[in-house]
């Protein structure tokens, strides 16, 4: 006897049988009892959720022959509820949608709706994949669809909706199908691997959900697949040997260098996953969607039904959390998934790949904009540019590294408050020789209190104190040599965005540029090539010097990447 596969064994016979679609399937039982099936439904969703399903169930509770009428319990066992589950009713016709797209076969289907049925109550047509039919086709079917004989029933089953002409969804029924959740399709596993008697890992299951993409008819395939493998208990050492699926220390090993700003280290994860057998956009696809459980770990936290993860998966991001904040994977996520399309594209896959992931990995020692235009606007990059040592070694503490103060930008500051909170923008713009991103965020803080050897630095805005909190012992590091001790750093809430309140009255607005200097501006080489390079959209310029210098000004663009 030839072998059935376990999506068709294990199909849903009735609506109390149905999985992952109560909400549509308690509505269909409910205009049955109430005596108010419409004419023509509309099942909308993706692959393996039950559409077609969910259709013969229908078709069976209306035409079961041991019922004086429509039930929602069919017998399953007359001959129209056998002949249904087979596709072979002569009164219930299932039609591919992209196999009759022409308007001759809807013609012949308007014919054959006339004449009453052999031996059921309603004459019942289920149109699979029917945005597939040309527009001439559903104009052919719009009238009889209108106000079709009492004895006919139209069911169409579709995966894009949106290509269903407007007049057609107007006179049907829509139902949307939702995805089967992870959590539904692990139960729906499990049983059928206890009805079989088949032992199995407990993190297979997890696994196998999660690659259905809410598709229980893909999982149940893979389950099938998996199964023929011949091996019990089923292992995911197997799976993941079945579908070519990389080890999962491999990709964790890649994350663990980018979070480390280990170069070195994500290129030879990279390397290890391309003689894996992945492909660069494979690799991509697996940052994205291992950052992405990364983000939603760190945000929502490790019980999050937006998750699916196993005991050992949770232990690992959670390392990996203290490696990387969340704006730096929000970042990460959108750069990546801009790159996937290019790396489809491209005849280099692998070095643009390489070269994204180390931007990503080492994105502190990447020059920012403010020093590619430190020379005043003049066009001139040359001198403000700097060359950034990988291994940033720890300045000299206490006297020593008073007197080298001045070497390093012309900074001597005391240590006192005041002197700080006077000094504080030299003392950003110092520590952008050793990391300018870094900087630019110290800009945004206001020195608030010394206490002892603890300096309180405050941030009107929490992006910009996390960011910071990270790397506070870097920053009391930077600061220590200026002010000549050894402090500790304390961040907080509360501060101005940029400078001391005194400094802030006292400093001039920005002006807003004219057009002739905002074309200076735009016209800039320097300007020109950063934009390039950033592929980055300017959204405002202003005019930002003293106003006792003739005309001289420092024009500040402003930028967001696309």
């Amino acid at each position: 006897m030839a072998y059935t596969v376990i999506a068709r064994r294990y199909r849903s016979q009735t609506f109390d049988d149905v999985v992952g679609q109560d909400a549509v399937a308690k509505t269909l039982k409910n205009a049955i009892q109430m005596g108010r099936v419409a004419h023509a439904y509309l099942f909308c969703g993706t692959r393996g959720v039950g559409k077609t399903t969910m259709a013969r169930i229908l078709a069976k509770s209306l035409n079961c022959l041991k019922a004086d009428g429509p039930t929602v319990k069919p017998c399953l066992e007359c001959d129209s509820c056998k002949a249904i589950n087979t596709g072979e009713d002569i009164d219930v016709l299932e039609i591919d949608g992209a196999s009759n797209t022409g308007v001759d076969n809807i013609r012949q289907l308007r014919e054959n709706a006339m004449y009453r049925p052999a031996r059921s109550r309603f004459k019942i047509y289920i149109i699979d994949e029917v945005h597939m039919l040309s527009a001439g086709a559903f104009n052919a079917l719009l009238k009889i669809l209108e106000e079709p004989p009492e004895h006919v029933k139209f069911i169409f089953a579709t995966t894009e909706p949106h290509k269903v002409l407007p007049t057609i969804q107007s006179r049907c029924q829509r139902f949307d199908f939702q995805n089967i959740s992870t959590a539904v399709i692990g139960q729906q596993l499990e049983k059928i691997l206890k009805d079989e008697k088949i032992g199995s890992e407990k993190d297979l299951i997890i696994h196998l959900s999660r690659l259905a993409n809410g598709s229980m008819r893909d999982a149940l395939s893979l389950l099938d697949q998996l199964i023929s493998g011949g091996q019990t208990p089923l292992t995911l050492e197997q799976l993941t040997a079945m579908l070519g699926i990389p080890d999962r220390q491999q990709v964790i090993k890649l994350l663990t260098a980018i979070g480390e700003q280990d170069g070195a280290g994500t290129l030879g994860a990279v390397d290890e996953l391309l003689h894996a057998g992945q492909n660069p956009v494979g690799i991509c696809d697996l940052a994205v969607e291992n950052m992405r459980d990364l983000m939603v770990f760190m945000t929502a936290g490790a019980d999050s039904p937006a998750l699916s993860l196993t005991d050992d998966e949770k232990k690992q991001l959670a390392q990996l959390a203290e490696k990387f904040d969340v704006p730096a994977l929000i970042y990460n996520i959108t750069a990546l998934e801009k790159l996937r399309w290019n790396l489809k594209n491209s005849e280099t896959s692998r070095p643009l790949l390489e070269a994204a992931l180390l931007r990503l990995a080492l994105s502190e020692h990447f020059i920012g904009l403010e020093q590619l235009r430190g020379d005043g606007g003049k066009g001139s990059a040359q001198g403000a540019v700097k060359k950034k040592s990988l291994n940033v070694s720890t300045p000299v503490q206490s006297t020593a590294a008073q007197e080298a103060a001045p070497a390093q930008g012309g900074v001597s500051i005391g240590a006192d408050l005041q002197s700080i909170q006077e000094q504080w923008e030299s003392i950003a713009a110092n520590c952008a020789q050793e990391d300018s991103s870094l900087a630019v965020c110290l800009k945004q803080g206001t020195p608030a209190a010394l206490n002892g050897s603890t300096l309180e630095i405050r941030f009107a805005k929490e992006f910009d104190k996390a960011i910071c909190e990270r790397k506070a012992d870097k920053i009391a590091r930077m600061i220590a040599p200026l002010i000549g001790m050894d402090i500790q750093v304390k961040l907080g809430l509360g501060g101005s965005q940029t400078k001391t309140a005194a400094a802030a009255a006292e400093a001039p607005q920005p002006a807003k540029a004219n057009r002739r200097q905002q074309n200076e501006a735009l016209n800039d080489p320097v300007v020109q090539m950063v934009l390039k390079g950033l592929d980055a959209t300017p959204v405002e310029i202003e005019r930002v010097g003293d106003e006792e210098q003739e005309g001289q000004a420092k024009d500040t663009l402003f930028e967001e990447e696309n």
